[in-house]
C-alpha cells in the first residue's frame, strides 16, 4: 500500500473498500506498530475508489500540504471562470489530482471526446446521493472537471477517460458523467448495469513537498485486472 515515506509525509496505494478518512490512518498506524501515530488527512477518495493519497506525518506538513490544496482551487477558479484573479495566486495548481475512469460508451453530443464538465451538485445525505440541479441553491455547490477520451472499445461498449478534478465534490466524477448517460462501469448507485467495483482511480497525483519544496510526482498504471484489461496494450 505504501510508494514512497519519509518523516513528513506517506503517499499510498488506497485499495478500493477502505475508507480514505478512517481505515487508511487506521492501517497506517497498526503498519507502523504506534497506535497514536499522527496521521494527517488532506483529501479523500470514495471507500470504493482506489488510488493515489498523500497523508501528512507531522501538523506542520499537514498544513503545508493543506494550503496547497486551498491554493490549487484558487487557480482552478481562476481558470475556468468561477472566481477573480486574486493576488498571490500561483501561475499553476501546486497540488494536482488526476483520475482514469471506464465509462459505459463511446463519445457523442452529450460527451465529446475531450472537454469541460460543469455543473450543480445537491448531496442529499439521508439518501447517501449526490443529484444534479439545474441552478445554484441552499446546499448546491457548483462542479468542475476536464476530461480527455483517451480509449473506446471498438464495440463502441465502453470507453477510458482521462480525468482532472477542478473542485473536489462528493462523488463528482461518478455524477457528472452518469448525468450525461456515460455512467462509471460497477456504479450501481449512478445507473451502471454492470455489477463488480467502480472503474475509478485515482491515477497522478503531485504536489510541493513541504519540507525541501522538491515536486513530487506520483503516477500508477492503468490495472491489469477486469474492466481494465479492456484497455490492455
Amino acid at each position: 500500500m505504501i510508494l514512497y515515506e519519509d518523516t513528513a509525509l506517506v503517499v499510498v496505494d488506497k485499495p478500493a473498500g477502505l475508507s480514505s478518512e478512517d481505515g487508511v490512518p487506521a492501517a497506517l498506524r497498526k503498519l507502523w506498530d504506534k497506535p497514536d501515530a499522527y496521521v494527517g488527512v488532506i483529501h479523500r477518495l470514495d471507500t470504493g475508489v482506489s488510488g493515489l493519497m498523500v497523508y501528512a506525518k507531522t501538523p506542520q506538513a499537514a498544513a503545508a500540504l493543506s494550503r496547497q490544496v486551498t491554493q490549487s482551487q484558487q487557480v482552478y477558479a481562476e481558470q475556468d471562470g468561477r472566481a477573480e484573479s486574486a493576488a498571490g495566486t500561483p501561475d499553476a495548481p501546486p497540488f494536482v489530482k488526476q483520475y482514469r475512469a471506464l465509462i459505459a460508451g463511446g463519445p457523442d453530443e452529450k460527451l465529446p471526446a475531450e472537454g469541460v464538465l460543469r455543473d450543480y451538485l445537491f448531496k442529499d445525505s439521508r439518501k447517501g446521493r449526490v443529484f444534479p440541479v439545474s441552478r445554484p441553491r441552499k446546499g448546491v455547490k457548483e462542479a468542475v472537471l476536464e476530461y480527455r477520451i483517451s480509449a473506446s472499445a471498438p464495440d463502441g461498449s465502453a470507453s477510458l477517460a482521462d480525468i482532472t478534478l477542478h473542485t473536489g465534490r462528493t462523488h463528482q466524477i461518478r455524477v457528472q458523467f452518469a448525468s450525461r448517460k456515460h455512467p462509471l462501469w460497477g456504479d450501481g448507485k449512478y445507473g451502471s448495469r454492470v455489477k463488480g467495483a467502480i472503474a475509478l482511480q485515482s491515477c497522478g497525483l503531485q504536489f510541493v513537498h513541504p519540507d525541501t519544496g522538491r515536486i513530487m510526482n506520483f503516477t500508477l498504471p492503468l490495472p491489469d485486472t477486469a474492466p481494465w484489461n479492456l484497455f490492455a496494450e
